[in-house]
C-alpha cells in the first residue's frame, strides 16, 4: 500500500501527464435511441439535454422548514386523539383481532 504522500504524487503526475479519456464537454445520448422499432414508443427516454420539471422550487421547497412545521404539528397536543382508534370498539373476543391463525383456516385453504 502507498502512503498519503505517494498517492498525492501519483495523482499530480497523472493529472499533468496522462491524457483524459473524457473531455469536459462529453455528451453521449446514444441510449435515447431505441434500436428495436417495435419498442420505439413503449418506453420514453428523456435525453440529458432535455428540460425537465424540477420538484425543488426555491424558496417554496424548503424541506427544513417543512420538517420543522411537521414536528410542531406532531407535538401539538390539540392534535392528539383523546380516545384510541377513533372510538372503534373491539369486535372480537380477544379485543382487536389480527386475523385467523394457520390452525383456524378452512381445509380448502391449507
Amino acid at each position: 500500500m502507498s502512503n498519503r504522500t505517494e498517492r498525492n504524487a501519483e495523482d499530480l503526475y497523472e493529472r499533468d501527464n496522462d491524457a483524459s479519456l473524457v473531455t469536459k464537454s462529453f455528451a453521449d445520448e446514444s441510449y435515447a435511441n431505441e434500436t428495436n422499432p417495435d419498442l420505439k414508443n413503449h418506453v420514453p427516454v428523456q435525453r440529458d439535454t432535455q428540460d425537465y420539471a424540477d420538484p425543488m422550487q426555491p424558496p417554496h421547497s424548503n424541506s427544513d422548514q417543512q420538517l420543522d412545521e411537521d414536528e410542531e404539528e406532531a407535538i401539538n397536543q390539540s392534535n392528539v386523539m383523546k380516545d384510541r382508534l377513533r372510538h372503534a370498539k373491539p369486535q372480537a373476543a380477544n379485543k382487536y383481532s389480527e386475523g385467523p391463525d394457520e390452525d383456524d383456516l378452512p381445509a380448502e385453504a391449507q
